[in-house]
């Protein structure tokens, strides 16, 4: 059956979705400033840039064929200057392990899903009269549907193998849950 796997990630990682989704809900709906946003872009960066360097051993162009155009945290980062932060002494994560090709993808599950709440996130931004820094936010603008099943397509090379197929679910629930456990951290604004 057509994208098998990611609707069993789906499911199986929906409780740890919700959380973390709450989290930065929350944190979103705090924000007042620009120095608020930049604050909470920079553990979105720290987060990310940390798991991209993770997964990079793993993900190639023969594993997720757009790789190379696919998002990266150095937006994060762009963004995060643009509104005067920096992405120095940034707290660092702790991630999920990932020892394979089938974790890295369990990963970038997390991070590739993440675009589809971004038009909420620059949303709720707008209306508190911040318009910068949200690139990242943006995901691939109208190309966003056909980037995340393409990225859903190349998911189900790995549903033929059960092992790898738990590996993938395993992974994508670790990193749900240690994003949600560093974004729960006390947030220090980013200047």
């Amino acid at each position: 059956m057509k994208l098998m796997i990611s609707l069993h990630i789906k499911a199986t990682t929906m409780a740890a979705h919700l959380e973390l989704e709450k989290i930065v809900v929350l944190k979103l709906e705090a924000i007042r400033s620009e120095v608020n946003y930049a604050g909470l872009l920079g553990y979105f960066y720290s987060y990310f840039s940390a798991l991209e360097k993770a997964i990079a051993p793993f993900i190639n162009e023969t594993v997720l064929p757009d790789f190379a155009q696919r998002r990266k945290s150095e937006r994060l980062k762009t963004d995060l200057v643009e509104l005067g932060g920096s992405s120095e002494s940034l707290p660092q994560p702790k991630l999920p392990e990932i020892s394979s090709t089938a974790q890295a993808l369990g990963a970038l599950y997390v991070m590739e899903g993440s675009i589809m709440g971004g038009s909420v996130i620059v949303q709720m931004l707008a209306k508190h009269g911040i318009c910068k820094g949200v690139s990242f936010f943006s995901g691939y603008g109208p190309e966003t549907g056909k980037m995340w099943k393409a990225f859903q397509d190349a998911l189900e090379a790995y549903s033929d193998d059960p092992e790898a197929a738990s590996a993938l679910t395993a992974s994508a629930l670790a990193t749900f849950s240690r994003f949600s456990e560093f974004f729960g951290e006390p947030q220090h604004a980013v200047t």
